[in-house]
């Protein structure tokens, strides 16, 4: 039975204007945050408060960005060109300073929607913005464990003090987040000890009916036990669902037969290095071996033509 302490429905993490809140405050929580805001054009949404860094993706549609670090005068303003939806591939994104404020404005016409990832820290790193062609775009795994992932918050992409962040694309009837793995355990050289959140995501693929709604798209994911805790989570996941792993195996994350799936991981621990680092469930690495000589999945990548070669 999913213990609702690590899983939630959109909606269910509320509070003032942001759709889904997960922060320091929130029970069992310590290094990583999530929020999620829908925004008409023109609204606005404050990221108040220093002593966290903030990294904002767009979800759909195109935002402004006024930041400042605190004691500034004036503030900068930042444009984010956005993208369609998360299945029109990657975004460009801004990493705000752990000094640094900001308000994020809706300029889209009609609905637009998009995701802060947090971490607490006292360490300043510089406000940055990675436009959408310096994304690192990865396809992984093989068959019908193919996926792509967009890993615009690794370590060796941005200059961030904590936090590890990064997007997955699951075709419909596809695998990820697998073999199941934990990273709950510091070893030096082998695992990490990062908490995480699972955002999702989950959309009709570009073939299915008009008449098939977003609000009939879902996958499903799991997590399970591990030495370092007990935890059970087997849900069916919608658009705006969020998992919180604080530790355990977890995996996988399936993409349902006609639904492409998404998800958003924030990772962040009290590890001095900013490094994911993992281990496989030992009843199920052996899976990996299997993907030698598997062909990607042929929908790889998704981009934001459908008429593009490849596109899902």
């Amino acid at each position: 039975m999913t213990e609702q302490r690590w899983f939630h429905r959109r909606g269910d993490l509320a509070e003032g204007g942001w759709e889904t809140v997960v922060d320091e405050r929130t029970a069992g929580w310590e290094h990583t945050g999530v929020r999620v805001a829908r925004l008409s054009e023109g609204q606005s949404i404050e990221l108040s408060g220093t002593g966290v860094e903030r990294l904002i993706v767009p979800l759909a549609g195109s935002f402004s960005v006024a930041h400042a670090a605190a004691g500034d005068a004036s503030a900068a303003t930042t444009t984010l060109a956005g993208r369609a939806s998360v299945f029109a591939g990657p975004t460009d994104v801004l990493y705000l300073s752990s000094d640094s404020t900001g308000t994020v404005t809706a300029t889209s016409p009609g609905e637009s929607r998009f995701l802060v990832a947090t971490s607490p820290t006292g360490i300043v790193r510089p406000t940055h913005y990675m436009p959408v062609d310096e994304v690192p775009v990865e396809l992984r795994g093989a068959g019908a464990s193919s996926r792509q992932v967009h890993n615009f918050g690794r370590k060796e992409s941005l200059d961030a003090a904590r936090f590890i962040v990064v997007e997955v694309i699951t075709p419909a009837e596809n695998w990820s987040s697998y073999p199941p793995h934990k990273h709950d355990v510091h070893t030096p050289g082998h695992e990490s000890e990062l908490e995480e959140i699972y955002y999702f995501e989950v959309a009709p693929t570009r073939e299915a009916p008009a008449e098939v709604g977003e609000e009939h798209a879902f996958g499903m994911f799991s997590t399970y036990s591990s030495p370092a805790g007990d935890i059970d989570i087997d849900a069916r996941v919608f658009t705006g669902d969020v998992a919180l792993v604080p530790f355990g195996y977890h995996g996988p994350a399936v993409a349902a037969p006609g639904y492409d799936m998404y998800y958003l991981n924030v990772m962040a621990g009290p590890d001095p290095e900013r490094t994911w680092l993992i281990s496989d469930d030992p009843a199920h690495g052996w899976v990996r071996d299997t993907w030698e000589g598997q062909e990607l999945d042929s929908r790889l990548p998704f981009t934001a033509d459908p008429a593009t070669e490849g596109a899902a």
